[in-house]
């Protein structure tokens, strides 16, 4: 066990901005593990995290941000379990109490406490109000939220705890919609970090056609290099274009990425009747339910968050086989700064990764 100091891009005031500044390093007791950081996903929640006003979020100040991160465990706690001292493994970043019976079937996004733990303001996860990756060292609270990786490089690995894994979870709430039928069709609206993904998820997992709906041209590029059959920016006439794509049924199932009054409105304009609608973004947009109303008849909608540790595993498992590659801009630890104002104004294409420099 060494001691010293080490690096950390850390929220130390409301509103920010975060700065890198050097941390005792951490020791793991209990059930603890130490992992060194090999790499750390970077996005929109991490903005959303910075720019709340004071008491917005029920997280305590100082901490360390990052919920995407991969590594390899140099030091464990006496009574941790899991993957041994030199393995490389992703983090599963959402946090539950451990021991409610939805965390204990793996799905602590969806923990049954999770009011509580907000209450008591102890953080929702990695870099949401605990010390995350975006660091040399990160301390987890137990080795069964970390899952292995084997030889998957690590910008490859830390997008998909979180890019990944939310997307895998989206496509799962409406994979039941789209059954085995090739006529089928889906729509990804906002193909960025995780829509990028989630093209590539519904071609692995799916026989349905894709279509891919974004405001950039190089976004549209980019969904058709992950597979996208069709592609078409965000117009007033989107739905109407989409829909005869569908042959004027319609798709079955709608993945909203942006979540904003400008994407929800075609969403429910393509629709067909007994579809589904996954609102994954957080753009601010809002939806009237009401019978009878804009949503057609038999519309199941859901929210998604985050996703289980065993989709995770399920993620993990497609990007081991090829299946599923993140498109990465990648920036040194060291210029985590500029990496936010890249994300903060548009211009990183797929996922922004920090390395440890």
């Amino acid at each position: 066990m060494s001691t010293g100091r080490t690096r950390a891009f850390r929220l130390t005031r409301w509103g920010g901005p975060p700065v890198l500044t050097e941390v005792a390093r951490p020791i793991p007791t209990a059930e603890e593990v130490l992992i060194q950081v090999e790499a750390a996903g970077l996005c929109r929640s991490d903005l959303h995290v910075v720019d709340a006003r004071p008491g917005v979020l029920p997280y305590r100040i100082p901490f360390t941000l990052g919920h995407e991160v991969a590594g390899r465990v140099v030091e464990r706690g006496p009574l941790a379990t899991g993957p041994a001292v030199g393995e490389r493994v992703v983090v599963y970043g959402p946090w539950g109490c451990g021991s409610c019976a939805r965390c204990a079937a793996g799905a602590e996004n969806y923990c049954d406490r999770r009011a509580a733990l907000d209450a008591d303001r102890v953080g929702t996860g990695a870099g949401l109000g605990r010390d995350g990756g975006m660091a040399d060292l990160m301390l987890v609270p137990s080795g069964r939220i970390l899952v292995p990786v084997g030889d998957l490089a690590a910008v490859q690995a830390a997008p998909l705890s979180d890019a990944g894994l939310t997307a895998y979870h989206a496509v799962d709430t409406v994979r039941r919609t789209l059954g085995d039928d090739a006529s089928t069709s889906v729509v990804v609206l906002g193909v960025g970090g995780l829509g990028h993904l989630a093209v590539q998820i519904l071609r692995a997992t799916t026989s349905a056609q894709v279509l891919a709906v974004d405001v950039r041209d190089e976004a549209l590029a980019l969904a058709d290099e992950c597979g996208a059959h069709f592609g078409t920016l965000l117009r007033p006439d989107t739905a109407a274009v989409l829909r005869s794509r569908t042959g004027g049924a319609g798709a079955a199932a709608v993945l909203d990425f942006v979540g904003s009054a400008s994407s929800l409105e075609p969403a429910v304009g393509v629709l067909r009747a007994g579809g589904a609608l996954a609102v994954v973004g957080s753009g601010g947009g809002g939806l009237t339910v009401r019978k009878p109303g804009a949503l057609p008849p038999g519309t199941q909608i859901s929210l998604p968050f985050w996703g289980t540790l065993p989709e995770l595993q399920a993620v993990v498992a497609l990007a081991l086989k090829g299946s599923l590659r993140v498109g990465v801009e990648r920036f040194a630890l060291s210029g985590a700064a500029e990496a936010i104002t890249r994300l903060r104004s548009g211009e990183v294409r797929g996922r922004a990764v920090l390395v440890p420099d």
